[in-house]
């Protein structure tokens, strides 16, 4: 089994798998369904839709989240990313974060004591607010900003140490830019070519770490995996509410 990156404290909580994830796509029933579906327009409405900028604290940094933007007090998923980033060592490391969002798990990539950063996303909002949330946590100097789709703008060449995603976890169509960052498209469309894209860009012994939901289309996920050459490991699970984040380390097979 291929070794993590230096850590302290993280639980591995699965062996490598050489054929995609380790966990198969689950049938969901009706009442699982509906309940997925209120969670949505509750999340949509309230939450991603808004017009506000808003200040909040989340994994130990003050951040303000735009319109649109996914924010990491009411979506958990990106605290519980970035308190795993904080049990690791990125000391003089290159790092990417795909899908960026509010700027945390960037932002805790520095704090982890990496030498730079590139922070990208596709949503024009989410851009601005990661480049503001560099500069008010004191991490503008090595923490850049770009607005792209996954990585196609990054020239596929070994840059990387190590790449980070938390990518739209349901498939469908999104209706407009603030659904984006909840439906990744029919078949996964919009992140489909996140495995092999990270693979060209990273170095031979770097690591792409993506969190996924137990309620993704995780056999799509595991061949798109597989696909691109990485072996997966499970490295943190949580559960809350009605599902588990599930977070893997994938190295290049």
């Amino acid at each position: 089994m291929t070794q993590p990156l230096e850590s302290r404290g993280v639980l591995e909580v699965a062996h490598a798998s050489p054929n995609g994830l380790d966990r198969r796509g689950t049938q969901q029933g009706i009442w699982r369904r509906l309940l997925r579906r209120f969670i949505f327009f509750f999340s949509y409405h309230l939450i991603l839709n808004r017009r506000d900028i808003r200040t909040t604290s989340a994994a130990g940094f003050r951040l303000r989240v735009r319109p649109t933007v996914f924010h990491p007090r009411f979506f958990l998923s990106s605290e519980y990313f970035a308190e795993f980033i904080d049990g690791l060592d990125f000391s003089g490391k290159s790092v990417a974060d795909v899908g960026t969002g509010s700027g945390i798990l960037a932002l805790a990539a520095a704090r982890a004591g990496a030498a730079s950063v590139l922070a990208v996303d596709i949503n024009p909002n989410a851009v601005l607010s990661a480049e503001e949330n560099a500069q008010l946590n004191g991490f503008a100097d090595r923490v850049s900003v770009a607005c792209m789709d996954l990585l196609a703008e990054v020239p596929p060449q070994p840059t990387f140490d190590v790449i980070l995603s938390s990518p739209p976890k349901h498939a469908g169509e999104p209706r407009d830019l603030a659904d984006g960052g909840w439906h990744a498209g029919p078949q996964y469309r919009n992140v489909a070519g996140l495995f092999a894209q990270a693979r060209a860009r990273l170095k031979p012994d770097g690591c792409l770490y993506v969190m996924v939901s137990s309620d993704s289309d995780l056999d799509l996920l595991s061949r798109l995996i597989a696909e691109a050459g990485f072996r997966a490991r499970l490295t943190l699970e949580r559960s809350f509410y009605i599902e588990s984040m599930l977070l893997y380390e994938l190295r290049m097979g």
